[in-house]
């Protein structure tokens, strides 16, 4: 049962002394990180600094090796169903079934969260998403760009408080990346909290509220939006984690 809103806490996410290794190889090392409610957070880092291994763990669908996850005060190992519902993931992987279609993938994740007045909702997505005209096409004819329009409808469906987003643009156009940053945002146009990873410093700069860049699973810098303008980004990004961008 979710929360009554009186008890939900400021912060929407939670993080203490993360970590996550892959056999003898640590891909987080200690991450603390608290996410306020409404917040936007960009995740900067070169490849193979753990972006992606954090989004999985936030999203509740990758274990930690050890710290502590908080959603919505939620612990991610004990409530991993309740932490799910309230979160919505866009990443590589689409998380779609090829060979249904994409109303058929639309209604699987409905009913897997338990969302009322399921037929309507996926009409609200596909029309969100520029998919009406494709929901009885299967999901393996699309293209990777239209795959990934139909993951954004998928993830919205159950109308998260949290959005999570692994290099969300990859693979989009640009009416695409215009639509996916128009509609992450719920019905009345109140912010959810956001965290998102990217490997554009003018795209992160652009929608975040604070930037965190990872280097080797660490996190080696955190500033804020206010503070810090395009040039201070690329600066702190060449400084911490030795590249330009």
């Amino acid at each position: 049962m979710d929360k009554p809103a009186c008890d939900i806490p400021e912060l929407a996410i939670q993080v203490r002394g993360l970590t996550k290794s892959f056999g003898d190889c640590p891909a987080l090392r200690g991450i603390d990180l608290n996410v306020r409610r409404g917040e936007s957070v960009a995740v900067f880092g070169p490849n193979g600094a753990g972006k992606t291994t954090l989004i999985k763990i936030l999203a509740a669908i990758m274990n930690p090796s050890s710290g502590e996850v908080l959603i919505d005060g939620l612990s991610i190992k004990d409530t991993t169903y309740e932490v799910q519902r309230r979160i919505g993931i866009v990443s590589h992987q689409t998380f779609l079934y090829a060979n249904l279609t994409a109303y058929e993938n639309l209604k699987f994740y409905g009913r897997m969260y338990d969302v009322p007045g399921t037929d309507e909702r996926i009409r609200e997505v596909a029309e969100m998403v520029g998919m009406t005209s494709r929901l009885n096409d299967k999901v393996g004819t699309f293209s990777r760009g239209m795959q990934q329009r139909l993951s954004i409808a998928r993830s919205l469906l159950h109308k998260p408080s949290i959005m999570l987003l692994d290099e969300p643009e990859t693979g989009l156009d640009q009416r695409a990346i215009s639509l996916l940053w128009k509609v992450i945002r719920p019905d009345g146009g109140e912010r959810r909290t956001t965290v998102f990873s990217t490997h554009s410093l003018e795209r992160g700069r652009e929608l975040a509220d604070r930037f965190i860049i990872l280097n080797k699973g660490r996190a080696v810098f955190e500033d804020t939006k206010h503070r810090l303008d395009l040039d201070g980004l690329r600066e702190a990004y060449q400084r911490t984690a030795g590249a330009s961008v």
